[in-house]
């Protein structure tokens, strides 16, 4: 459904994405992790075309590398913002017709003659309408809302609906668990996952590491804008690279102690940014 081969990004002298290259096969979640500053947020602004790339992008075995960003669009490729990136003054309802696939020169005179009527109602590739759309992300409740009074959790939930409302065939998500609880996440990932049980590809990057090892068929690990590892959910848990990279502390020390707590090896990593008690920090 998606290919992305050798993207790379660069401003001036800095290389910000280097040779990633990766497949994304219908029906499936792929997730994209890595440490802040790794280039994940830059190849979905790449993928997406808001930044100039080297490489190849195709959606559905065609080549969209040189198209615009509401061209990729319509291709198929959707996306959500870090930033939440709404209307503050629109209700929830609103941003999902905002969304819609673009009306035809029919429908247009149609709203000038009568501006009342009854828009028709939109289907997504799995034929959910956007009632059903709100439903699954739990946000009917709260359609008629104007999206500045809710919580910034709630506002993330509103920017997957509004992207869903655009029909895509592959979406891509950033950071959408940002600001929900445990329970919260754990009820979105279950979300998606049904979505894409129906038939929808998504690309999810987000900081919840288990959320993604959770619901995703396989993950690709950015470190410094270049590809680590990538794999099973199972062969990431267990990448000594990724462990590293995750740690900030020589992988070989790690492996050395089977008996160490996870929380040890973590604090291990962060140890020099914490002064001991009773000694020379």
């Amino acid at each position: 459904m998606l290919e992305v081969d050798g993207l790379g990004v660069s401003y001036g002298g800095v290389v910000a994405l280097s040779d990633v290259s990766f497949t994304l096969c219908a029906g499936e979640i792929l997730g994209l992790i890595g440490p802040n500053g790794a280039g994940k947020t830059t190849t979905i602004d790449a993928l997406t075309g808001f930044v100039v790339h080297r490489g190849t992008v195709q959606v559905n075995g065609v080549d969209i590398s040189r198209r615009s960003p509401h061209e990729r669009v319509g291709a198929g490729l959707v996306r959500t913002w870090q930033a939440v990136e709404l209307f503050e003054d629109l209700t929830v309802a609103e941003h999902l017709a905002v969304a819609a696939p673009s009306a035809g020169v029919r429908d247009v005179f149609s709203d000038i003659l009568n501006p009342r009527r009854r828009t028709s109602v939109q289907f997504d590739r799995a034929g959910h309408s956007d009632a059903e759309i709100l439903e699954r992300l739990d946000l009917s409740d709260v359609a008629g809302s104007i999206v500045g009074d809710l919580s910034q959790g709630t506002q993330k939930l509103v920017g997957v609906a509004r992207a869903l409302a655009s029909r895509p065939e592959v979406l891509l998500l950033d950071e959408p668990a940002a600001g929900l609880d445990a329970e919260e996440s754990r009820a979105f990932g279950d979300r998606l996952r049904s979505l894409v049980d129906e038939g929808l590809s998504i690309v999810l990057v987000d900081h919840d590491v288990e959320l993604v090892m959770a619901i995703c068929d396989s993950v690709v690990v950015l470190d410094f804008g270049s590809v680590i590892a990538a794999g099973s959910p199972a062969v990431i848990r267990n990448d000594l690279r990724v462990q590293e990279a995750y740690l900030g502390v020589a992988a070989e020390p790690v492996r050395n102690q089977p008996d160490a707590a996870p929380e040890d090896a973590v604090d291990a990593g962060h140890a020099d940014s914490e002064p001991t008690t009773g000694g020379t920090p």
